[in-house]
């Protein structure tokens, strides 16, 4: 298992050589590297395309540290993390793939670092994203819950599910969730300065629209996956296929 440090804590990743600038991974929430990139195809779709990749364990989650303070969450740290993983690896500049939370992070790492991360996609959120947080801590309520079948909202079972079953540490992804960076606004999102890509499956209730959170932004593509939900997108051909089409026809060697 490779390693980095960031901000203090360990976290763990995967690297392949390949031409070209590399492409960093960013996984979902309750997910971890091996799980949203390697088993669903992406490692090796990446292979294939002898293209130069790396994916890391975001901090909670996978093999990195978990911390179990919600100030070690901020999306700050967790840019930063990625800029630590560049620096780690010697490389200046790198393109970003991101899913749900990912591309939260992804998203972030492109209005704070614009000449590190000349090419973003974002997978898995759209129009929603700008919707205010529900009241209370369902999330964290939702990780700290002793028996799943107890939590009513279905989306949120789902997520617990898949943590247990992923053997994921419940007290760190609930400090994530308690983290409360400010949401992202409209304005803001306006100002991304790079090219983008919007990809969410149709039925994605969690994410809303790709084409609504596009439009924001300047330039910005927009897909969308039919028939996909928020867990059955990611490993969908035409997710691989609207990636590679979009770095493909961007992306000088």
């Amino acid at each position: 298992m490779a390693q980095f440090n960031s901000g203090g804590l360990t976290l763990a990743y995967d690297h392949f050589p390949g031409d070209g600038r590399p492409v960093v991974l960013i996984h979902g929430f309750t997910s971890n590297r091996h799980e949203n990139w390697r088993r669903l195809g992406w490692y090796g779709a990446f292979e294939r395309k002898h293209m130069r990749m790396a994916a890391l364990d975001c901090r909670g989650h996978g093999e990195s540290a978990k911390p179990h303070d919600p100030a070690a969450y901020s999306r700050a740290a967790m840019v930063d993390d990625v800029v630590a993983l560049l620096d780690h690896l010697g490389t200046e500049r790198a393109d970003l793939v991101g899913y749900s939370m990912g591309a939260r992070i992804a998203l972030a790492a492109g209005l704070a670092h614009p000449a590190r991360f000349p090419l973003i996609v974002l997978g898995g959120i759209g129009g929603r994203l700008f919707e205010p947080r529900p009241p209370g801590e369902p999330t964290a309520e939702a990780m700290e819950a002793e028996n799943p079948e107890t939590i009513s909202n279905e989306m949120l079972r789902s997520f617990r599910r898949f943590a247990d079953e992923q053997g994921e540490d419940r007290l760190a992804l609930a400090a994530l969730t308690r983290a409360h960076d400010a949401p992202f606004t409209r304005e803001e999102v306006a100002k991304l300065s790079v090219p983008s890509l919007v990809v969410a499956g149709s039925r994605d209730d969690l994410a809303g629209d790709p084409r609504a959170l596009a439009d924001i932004i300047p330039g910005a593509r927009a897909v969308t996956l039919p028939g996909c939900d928020h867990f059955s997108a990611i490993p969908h051909a035409l997710f691989k296929a609207a990636v590679f089409d979009f770095l493909d026809g961007v992306l000088e060697p």
